[in-house]
């Protein structure tokens, strides 16, 4: 136990000091060691996170938050993950449109959570990063989807969320859509205040709460 604990810090380190190379190294040899890919996720996930504190105490800079990406890009291309992301028909469920709201950079959780969302089914409309208010409205028009997915990780990214859903109200198609927030900041009480229907702080979870939303549509 004490040598799996202790890859699980090398990881998370390696993925904070934006050492590609040595994350890459490292999250093969867990794989091979039988270490559950999604659990792996979280791991790179974490060191994200991580990376992002800095970026908020400004001790890192966009940059560094453009490299932790591409990191978890390179993670992603590993057979084991890849695995993970194959979708099992061609049936779609649903319909989202997902995106990282303005100001935010990170996409990590919601590269993860539309990789699972497309294997359960769900046809999914990436807006990509930092993504404005304005954004979000013009994709309801156009796309027509069930859920609507708000990603930030900064905590200053509820005020963006919260901006995204006054938008659509603004636009008349709120009712249209159910709304879900996506970051380890969000809480129960930040999710009524931004006026969403659900949120999560895990993926795989976010992936139930979407098929419930659909259902209750």
């Amino acid at each position: 136990m004490k040598n799996i604990i202790t890859l699980n810090d090398l990881i998370i380190k390696a993925v904070e000091e934006l050492d590609e190379e040595r994350v890459i190294k490292l999250a093969s040899k867990a794989l091979k060691s039988g270490m559950d890919p999604l659990f792996l996720l979280d791991l790179i996930k974490e060191g994200v996170k991580r990376v992002g504190k800095l970026y908020e105490e400004q001790k890192y800079f966009i940059a560094d938050l453009i490299m932790a990406g591409l990191i978890f890009k390179e993670v992603l291309e590993l057979e084991e993950i890849k695995a993970q992301f194959q979708r099992k028909s061609d049936e779609i469920e649903g319909k989202i449109v997902v995106g990282t709201v303005k100001g935010d950079l990170h996409d990590i959780g919601k590269d993860i959570f539309k990789g699972l969302m497309e294997v359960n089914g769900f046809e999914v409309i990436d807006l990509g990063v930092d993504v404005p208010e304005d954004a979000f409205v013009k994709s309801v028009i156009k796309y027509k989807p069930d859920i609507v997915g708000l990603s930030g990780v900064l905590t200053t990214t509820v005020e963006s969320m919260k901006d995204v859903v006054e938008a659509l109200v603004q636009a008349g198609v709120r009712n249209s859509v159910k709304i879900i927030l996506g970051g380890n900041h969000i809480t129960r009480e930040a999710c009524e205040y931004i006026g969403a229907d659900s949120f999560t702080n895990d993926a795989s979870e976010g992936v139930k709460i979407c098929k419930q939303l659909l259902k209750s549509k």
